[in-house]
């Protein structure tokens, strides 16, 4: 354990609030950095990092720690952003099947065809980088134009357009997909 990570722990212990300081100061924009890695958007890597914190505090983890804080602060980060974008793709799967059961609605399909293909599309979307399955999803699934995807995520509207055709090109050749497409 580092001399730095060993005084916030003794300050911390001790019940002196500076150590919290401290340890806030010296890892929070790392910890975000190391988020970003595992997350597609800024804005949820600082709150993965933010939540880490207040649990931290809240629960006194640091009463649990026997080594160094920041090993155990960097494998939480991944932890939990590994845990939001799993649920985060929950959600992307949610709303696909909701866009499929309007297409079973809408037009007779072969029940037993659509579901494999259902279940191989789903497959594929999970294998997109999470920048481009955050594209995909904005624009596929919530109708959002290039540019207001580009807001949202702080990017280009190129690189949106990049993003978007890697996707569709990952994803060619789903009859789903293009019935999903021809329903926006």
């Amino acid at each position: 354990m580092n001399s730095n990570d060993l005084n916030i722990l003794n300050k911390l212990h001790a019940g002196d609030n500076s150590g919290y300081k401290e340890l806030f100061d010296l890892y929070y924009e790392a910890l975000c950095s190391h988020s970003l890695k595992f997350c597609d958007s800024f804005d949820m890597a600082e709150d993965i990092v933010q939540d880490l914190f207040v649990t931290f505090w809240k629960d006194k983890l640091y009463l649990k720690i026997d080594s160094a804080i920041g090993s155990y602060l960097f494998n939480a980060v991944k932890n939990n952003a590994l845990q939001e974008m799993r649920k985060k793709s929950k959600f992307v799967f949610e709303e696909l099947d909701q866009k499929i059961n309007q297409l079973l609605e809408d037009e007779n399909f072969d029940v037993s065809s659509l579901e494999e293909e259902r279940h191989n599309l789903m497959l594929a979307i999970e294998k997109l980088s999470p920048q481009s399955r955050e594209v995909f999803t904005a624009i596929v699934l919530n109708n959002m134009k290039y540019k207001d995807v580009a807001e949202s995520l702080g990017i280009s509207v190129n690189t949106v357009k990049t993003q978007y055709s890697r996707a569709l090109k990952k994803l060619r050749g789903s009859s789903l997909l293009i019935a999903i497409l021809m329903l926006k």
